[in-house]
C-alpha cells in the first residue's frame, strides 16, 4: 500500500514538473498546460491556482495551510458537502450553482464549503485521502493529467455519475464524456468543456495583405494552409520577425491534432496498451513543422508556447497571424489581448487528407464525487446539474468562456448568438457556429498513466531537438520511444 501511494504521489509531482517544463505560467493559474495530458481549462490565469506554487504537501495538515480560498455557501440546514478545486473561478461558479440548485430543489438543499488549493496540493491531498480511506471531500476537481492516478481505485474511491447524468446524457458530447470514463465503462468525471481545437486567424492583418475570409474558408488541408501562409508572407515582403505561425516546443497540441486526424493515439488508448510515439501521424506533423521552421513560414513559439506572456505579446505584435488552439484559448484574448477585439476569426483546423476529423478535445477538468461523500447520490446529482444542465452550461459559457458539452445549446440562438456575451462579440464569427460545423469531427486522444512520461519527454527533449536543433525526426522519435519504453 505504501509503495502504491508513493507511486501515485510521484506521478503528481511528475505532472507538476511537466506543467512547468511545458511552458509554465499561464493556464488556470500559472501552468501553460494545454499539452494534451496536462492541459488546464484556461479559465483565469490569475486565479491563484498555479501548478508551480510550491512542492507537494507533506501531509494533510501542510496542504490545509496552503489553501488559498475557503468559502461556505448555501442552506445551513441542508446537507453539508465539501468541494475542492485548484481554480478559484471554478469554485466561484459552483457556488452560484448551489443557489440555483437549492431554489430548484427545496427538499434536497445543500450547504457547500469550497476550498481552493494550489494545483499540486489539490491532487496530492486528494490521492492521499483516497488511499487512506478518510479525509476526502465530497466533490473534487481533477485535472485531466491526473485522471489516471485518481481513477486507479475507481468504484472503491469514486462514485459513478451515470445515474445522476441520465437527464442530460442525450445532449452531452459523447467524445468528451468518454475521456472521463473508467476502465469499467462507468462515468466518473464531469467535464467543464469540449476543448475543441480550432484555427485562429487575424483577419484584420490578413485583409491588409489582400487575403479575404473566403480565402481562409477555402483552406481544407495543411498544404492549403501553408500555401496561404506563403501568399501572406509574399504580400508583406517577408520582413524579419514576421511569420505565418509559430510551433511549440513546450506543448504537444500540434501532435494531438495530427493523431486525432488519423485516428491514432500514442498512449494506445488504455492503461494496458503499449505506448508508441513513432506513429505516422506524429512523424508527419513533426516533419511538416520542421519544414515550416526551415522555410521561414513558422518560428518556434517564444518561451516554447503561445499560451504564455511571451506568446500573447507575439500575437499582439502581429508576428504570427494564424495558429491552432483549443476554444478555451478565447479567454486568453479577453484577459490578455483585449485590444484584439474584432480582429480574429475562428475556423476549423486544416487536415492532412480531406474527410479526416479536423479537431481534438484538449485539456479539461473532470470533477469527481468520492465514495467517502456523506451523500454521494446527492453530491452527484448536484454536480451533474451544475456541469451538464442547460442552466449550468449557460453559466459556464458566460462566466468561464468554455465551449460547453451540452450540444442542445449549440443551436439555441439565444445562447449561441447572444450579443451580450463577450465571447460572441469579441470574434468576427460566432464560436458555436464553428462548433456546430465540426460537431462530428472532434477526435479523442486518451490520457493514461504513461501520458506524463510522454509529455515530459516531448516537451523537455524531443520537440526542442527537432524544431530548435534540426534533429532528424525519425532519430528523435526513436530516442523518445526508448525512454517511454523504459517506463512501461
Amino acid at each position: 500500500m505504501k509503495k502504491k501511494l508513493l507511486a501515485s504521489l510521484l506521478s503528481v509531482a511528475m505532472v507538476s514538473s511537466l506543467l512547468v517544463g511545458c511552458g509554465g505560467g499561464s493556464a488556470d493559474g500559472g501552468a501553460a498546460a494545454d499539452s494534451g495530458a496536462a492541459a488546464e481549462d484556461g479559465a483565469a490565469a490569475d486565479d491563484g491556482a498555479a501548478a508551480d506554487d510550491g512542492a507537494a504537501a507533506e501531509d494533510g495538515a501542510a496542504a490545509e495551510e496552503e489553501a488559498q480560498a475557503v468559502t461556505t455557501v448555501g442552506d445551513p440546514n441542508g446537507t453539508h458537502l465539501e468541494c475542492w478545486s485548484f481554480v478559484e473561478a471554478h469554485n466561484t461558479f459552483y457556488a452560484k450553482m448551489v443557489d440555483k440548485w437549492n431554489e430548484a430543489n427545496p427538499d434536497r438543499t445543500i450547504e457547500v464549503t469550497f476550498t481552493t488549493y494550489p494545483y499540486e496540493s489539490n491532487h496530492t491531498k486528494l490521492l492521499t485521502s483516497l488511499q487512506a480511506g478518510t479525509g476526502a471531500p465530497d466533490i473534487c476537481d481533477v485535472e485531466m493529467g491526473q485522471v489516471p492516478n485518481v481513477y486507479e481505485g475507481l468504484d472503491t474511491w469514486l462514485y459513478p455519475l451515470d445515474d445522476a447524468m441520465a437527464p442530460y446524457a442525450a445532449d452531452m458530447l459523447t467524445s468528451r464524456l468518454d475521456a472521463y470514463k473508467g476502465s469499467d465503462g462507468k462515468q466518473y468525471g464531469a467535464p467543464f468543456h469540449v476543448g475543441a481545437t480550432v484555427q485562429y486567424y487575424n483577419m484584420a492583418v490578413l485583409e491588409e495583405a489582400g487575403i479575404t475570409q473566403a480565402d481562409v474558408d477555402a483552406v481544407v488541408t495543411w498544404d492549403d494552409w501553408a500555401a496561404l501562409g506563403e501568399k501572406y508572407l509574399d504580400a508583406i515582403g517577408r520582413p524579419e520577425g514576421k511569420y505565418w505561425t509559430s510551433v511549440d516546443t513546450g506543448g504537444v497540441d500540434w501532435q494531438w491534432i495530427a493523431m486525432a486526424e488519423y485516428g491514432e493515439d500514442w498512449t494506445g488508448g488504455s492503461a494496458d496498451a503499449t505506448a508508441n510515439v513513432q506513429l505516422d501521424s506524429v512523424k508527419k506533423m513533426l516533419t511538416m513543422e520542421q519544414e515550416w521552421v526551415n522555410s521561414g513560414l513558422a518560428e518556434v513559439s517564444p518561451d516554447g508556447h503561445v499560451d504564455l506572456e511571451a506568446g500573447f505579446q507575439n500575437i499582439l505584435d502581429h508576428n504570427i497571424v494564424s495558429f491552432p488552439k483549443a476554444m478555451w484559448y478565447m479567454s486568453r484574448f479577453i484577459n490578455y489581448m483585449p485590444e484584439e477585439k474584432g480582429n480574429w476569426y475562428i475556423a476549423k483546423c486544416p487536415v492532412f487528407e480531406e474527410g479526416q476529423n479536423c479537431s481534438v478535445g484538449i485539456g479539461g477538468t473532470g470533477t469527481v464525487v468520492t465514495a467517502q461523500s456523506v451523500d454521494p447520490a446527492l453530491a452527484a446529482d448536484f454536480l451533474c446539474y451544475a456541469k451538464m444542465s442547460p442552466e449550468g452550461e449557460t453559466m459556464i459559457w458566460e462566466d468561464l468562456g468554455f465551449d460547453v458539452c451540452n450540444t442542445s445549446l449549440w443551436s439555441d440562438d439565444s445562447f449561441a448568438h447572444d450579443e451580450s456575451n463577450q465571447y460572441n462579440t469579441f470574434f468576427r464569427n460566432y464560436p458555436y457556429d464553428v462548433l456546430n460545423e465540426i460537431k462530428d469531427q472532434i477526435g479523442v486522444v486518451m490520457t493514461t498513466p504513461i501520458s506524463p512520461t510522454i509529455n515530459e519527454q516531448m516537451c523537455n527533449v524531443t520537440l526542442n531537438d527537432i524544431l530548435e536543433n534540426g534533429m532528424d525526426v525519425d532519430e528523435a522519435l526513436q530516442a523518445a520511444q526508448d525512454i517511454v519504453a523504459l517506463e512501461q
